[in-house]
């Protein structure tokens, strides 16, 4: 389950990189590492053109059980075999996108000692991941990132990974239909960069960026 990406290109060298429309830079949020519940980059289409954007990541949910003052939780990650369900249904029908990435993280290691494993596309700079959107109540447009079960290469670091997009591919998710979509909601089999670095899985505070994956 990814609970923390990297963008590490400036918002004009994304746009560029993907030939969509500049974001406006004074409104424009996104750090460079995106935790749940924080701003990230985004491309969705607006009247027929694509924009760069930032939304925050992850859906919010309230379980039945939940007390109505309770701050809702961030489902960052829709599960593949889930998309189907009344939760991410009608989303993944009219609203996907692109995630612009330079990486994704995993946390490696015994209980209390975990660092930080980057994973990322080999010979790449930088890729898109299949995600979908919605306006929500409590932050505004949020955007979920979509998992699939992980590859061989993959699971010596986790069972999961992000629904990892060629360029080719881009128009099918964005504008095919459901069904059309969904035939990429599948395991990529490209060849995995993974840079396993000391640094502390919880090297800051990561109060408010609790997460889940429904």
């Amino acid at each position: 389950m990814c609970n923390l990406s990297t963008v590490r290109k400036s918002a004009a060298e994304v746009a560029a990189y993907f030939s969509v429309a500049p974001p406006d830079i004074a409104a424009f949020n996104a750090a460079e590492e995106t935790y749940p519940g924080y701003p990230g980059m985004v491309i969705r289409e607006v009247e027929g053109r694509r924009r760069l954007e930032t939304m925050i990541w992850g859906f919010p949910y309230r379980p039945p059980t939940m007390k109505p003052e309770s701050k809702p939780q961030k489902v960052n990650n829709a599960r593949g075999d889930k998309l189907n369900t009344s939760f991410w249904r009608d989303s993944f029908a009219k609203r996907r996108c692109l995630i612009p990435l330079t990486g994704w993280a995993e946390a490696e290691g015994p209980k209390g000692q975990m660092t930080r494993t980057w994973c990322s596309i080999e010979g790449t700079d930088i890729f898109a991941v299949g995600g979908i959107w919605r306006d929500t109540a409590e932050w505004g447009q949020a955007y979920s990132m979509v998992m699939v079960e992980a590859s061989p290469q993959m699971l010596s670091v986790h069972t999961r990974m992000p629904v990892l997009l060629r360029p080719d591919e881009y128009d099918q998710w964005m504008h095919g239909l459901p069904e059309e979509a969904f035939g990429l909601v599948r395991t990529s089999h490209a060849d995995l960069r993974f840079d396993r670095t000391p640094e502390p899985w919880t090297k800051r505070s990561t109060a408010n960026a609790t997460a889940t994956l429904l």
